[in-house]
């Protein structure tokens, strides 16, 4: 007999749950700078990305609030219908000006972003050569464009040079790479990836969620490399980590931009962000470059968290990000050291497969700017109490 579609489902939940695998959702009910209380229980939140602090910075919810009375709670379409306000034209010139590209354009999310990019520029007859460990929603356009894929060894460009090297020249190239590798905290060779991409040549495109807004000024990984969102090289940014705010954008040369309006699915068929979000969106542009001193904190925060980390013998991933990881190994010692800091007050992200390799479980740890150097060392001290609860 033929399984049916909602049997496969269930067998399918079963057998995650039995693996340790299964994941819930909490709800947050209350949010006071780096406390959260969930489920009843105040927590120091460990796992935001919220890097900055800016979600609730008192600017952003004043530009939210005066829009929402101006222009109501939606935009009512998308935007080549009635749906493009004027502060979705401000918002975009403002991020092209800030990181340096000739336009900008807004998307809903970064996994729209990423589907549109790729999907409208590559096709069948080219390739895509991806790192392995990029973000689901590039892994997903590549399948949608239905382009081939290569997946080169993580950030190893010796490796991605040998596959460029035996790809036809007939074909479209295109390298994509996330900046900041959201489950491993490192950051991608970008000045390398840009060199092969003069050299074969081929697209380079970007995914900045974790980088924009926190290193090179702001601007992101590329910032930092020394590289513009110009010319071969396309850049995505997420509004909803670093900003604190929501939605993505993506900045390149005219014809990118005029390319994804005309012909990229994700950006034509959805309804446009509410106007109140983008300019609470062009609200944190102007914090974020008045007020250097959360991108230097949280920066600092994170090297603090290494070093006694380090110190204290936890098995630390190697990042000099605000994602600071800690391999565990297994799922269910991984669950279980969430447990114990759960109850330290303590809220963590226990990331399991699918979404890491097997036998990679790890807890994956986020400093933010709302924290300070007090909850770093007790941080510190409630994870050596968890891993040797597990000993």
């Amino acid at each position: 007999m033929v399984e049916s579609m909602r049997t496969r489902l269930q067998s399918r939940l079963i057998k995650r749950q039995q693996q340790s695998l299964l994941r819930q959702r909490r709800c947050v009910t209350t949010v006071d700078g780096p406390w959260v209380v969930v489920e009843g229980q105040r927590l120091l939140n460990c796992c935001s990305n919220d890097y900055l602090g800016l979600t609730q910075h008192p600017d952003l919810i004043a530009a939210s609030v005066q829009t929402v009375r101006e222009s109501g709670v939606g935009s009512g379409g998308s935007h080549l219908l009635t749906g493009h306000f004027v502060q979705h034209q401000q918002v975009e010139e403002r991020l092209a000006a800030f990181v340096g590209a000739e336009r900008a354009l807004l998307f809903s999310s970064g996994y729209m972003a990423n589907l549109a990019v790729i999907s409208t520029l590559a096709s069948r007859h080219d390739v895509v050569l991806a790192d392995r460990l990029n973000h689901a929603s590039l892994l997903d356009a590549v399948r949608l464009a239905g382009a081939r894929s290569q997946r080169y060894r993580h950030v190893d460009v010796i490796n991605l040079e040998a596959m460029l090297e035996i790809t036809t020249s007939r074909s479209g190239r295109m390298i994509a790479t996330d900046a900041v590798f959201s489950m491993d905290g490192d950051v991608a060779p970008l000045h390398e990836l840009q060199q092969l991409a003069d050299r074969y040549p081929a697209l380079l495109y970007v995914d900045e969620a974790h980088g924009f807004g926190v290193l090179g000024q702001g601007r992101g990984a590329l910032a930092a490399a020394g590289i513009l969102p110009a010319g071969s090289v396309i850049m995505m940014g997420t509004l909803g980590k670093a900003c604190g705010v929501g939605g993505a954008f993506v900045a390149a040369d005219r014809d990118i931009i005029d390319g994804l309006i005309q012909f990229g699915r994700s950006y034509i068929y959805t309804t446009a962000l509410p106007p109140a979000q983008a300019a609470t969106v062009s609200a944190a542009l102007i914090v974020l470059q008045k007020e250097s001193w959360r991108r230097q904190k949280v920066l600092e925060l994170a090297q603090e968290f290494r070093h006694r980390a380090v110190t204290a013998g936890l098995p630390l991933m190697p990042s000099a990000t605000p994602i600071q990881p800690l391999l565990v190994g297994d799922s269910a010692s991984v669950l279980a050291i969430w447990q114990r800091l759960w109850e330290r007050g303590f809220l963590v992200a226990a990331i399991r497969p699918p979404t890491v390799a097997a036998g990679s479980a790890r807890l994956r740890i986020t400093l933010t700017a709302a924290m300070d150097l007090p909850q770093v060392q007790q941080l510190v001290s409630a994870l050596v109490d968890g891993f040797g609860f597990m000993a």
